[in-house]
């Protein structure tokens, strides 16, 4: 059965087209993919992302327990409220999920980490933590009773703050990027997939459809999954399941910066077999196309690199912000800034560059 979030109705009588998204009923987009799009970059976008899994880890060995498990460190989060972008891996080095990691509790005091994972791995991370957490000290408890709606864009946080009640208002006044902090049974975060400035906001089921309205009662719009993708695009944020799946390593996947190698006795899943990768040499690396002639680059074409062999496009698609087509691929280490992509029978030449292409609303490269 498909599921639905507690914003359903709300989808319906905006009059959004529905899709079957890993399983739940969610809005592609309210009319036009495009403007909500256009919507971010230049003033606020509204999402509802509460298929995200929420899931809390307390217990004496909490940080213990997510050193091993995660590729990042969250002995990096010194003080409450900040947050980590990471992967969880298998003993491979192959991506089991990414995901964002926030230090609930002061260090020293009883600990207590809120992970937000896919909704499309939800059932494969929450038996692989359950598995890796046997030996720990730990309680993992997954929040089905909290929704979750994210505000993207540059007036997003002057928006949002202006329908709260004034503690919260002043706690987003607060917030530096990869913050979170917890107010009246809310948890609010400056973190998004967009690429824009914004808030990602926790909240219980019951308080969301007012929460929703307010904002769009205050110019927020609402934006569905077809602007996420083309906003996470332009951003070069990876797509678990395109970019990054359980056969890539984060070195494959340009996410070498989410690895922390030191200290180097935090033996994490993973870290051998990345370390004999990294010594060896990783045969392949994700980069950003550009296409700035006519088509659109899409997912599994093929990517051809003089002198080098081939590689493929992981994910595609064309860019409202650019005016042109753009995509992450996976090509042979040495591949230099240009290369040919099969279309059509034909050879059409892209720009190779590194993402992102767009960055708070302003193209990327040159």
């Amino acid at each position: 059965m498909t599921k639905t979030t507690p914003l359903h109705a709300q989808h319906l009588a905006l009059g959004a087209k529905m899709v079957d998204f890993s399983g739940w009923d969610m809005p592609l987009h309210y009319g036009s993919q495009v403007e909500e799009h256009h919507q971010v970059r230049a003033d606020a976008g509204l999402f509802d992302v509460s298929h995200m899994t929420i899931v809390d880890i307390s217990g004496g060995q909490a940080s213990e327990f997510l050193r091993y498990l995660l590729a990042n460190d969250v002995a990096r989060l010194k003080h409450a409220g900040q947050a980590l972008y990471t992967t969880m891996l298998n003993e491979k080095g192959g991506v089991i999920d990414d995901l964002i990691v926030y230090r609930m509790t002061e260090p020293g005091t009883s600990e207590w980490f809120r992970l937000v994972v896919n909704c499309g791995t939800r059932d494969a991370d929450l038996a692989w933590m359950v598995d890796c957490a046997v030996r720990f000290d730990v309680s993992l408890n997954e929040q089905p009773d909290l929704a979750m709606v994210a505000v993207q864009g540059p007036n997003a946080l002057k928006l949002t703050a202006s329908v709260l009640s004034e503690s919260r208002a002043r706690l987003i006044d607060g917030l530096k990027p990869f913050q979170g902090q917890e107010s009246e049974g809310w948890f609010i975060a400056r973190t998004g997939y967009t690429g824009e400035d914004g808030l990602e906001l926790m909240l219980p089921d019951e308080e969301v459809v007012a929460f929703w309205q307010a904002l769009i009662d205050a110019g927020v719009k609402p934006c569905g999954l077809g602007a996420r993708d083309t906003l996470r695009l332009e951003a070069g944020l990876n797509l678990y399941g395109a970019d990054m799946n359980q056969q890539v390593t984060p070195l494959e996947a340009n996410l070498a910066w989410t690895l922390a190698w030191e200290p180097e006795e935090r033996r994490f899943i993973g870290r051998d077999a990345l370390e004999k990768q990294r010594n060896e040499g990783v045969p392949t690396k994700l980069v950003g196309l550009v296409l700035e002639g006519r088509g659109v680059l899409r997912a599994h074409q093929k990517v051809l690199v003089n002198n080098s062999g081939e590689g493929e496009i992981t994910s595609g698609g064309f860019a409202p912000t650019l005016g042109c087509s753009v995509a992450l691929a996976r090509v042979p280490a040495d591949t230099g800034d240009s290369a040919q992509v099969e279309m059509r029978g034909k050879s059409l030449a892209v720009k190779v560059v590194k993402p992102p292409f767009v960055r708070r609303g302003k193209k990327q490269f040159s």
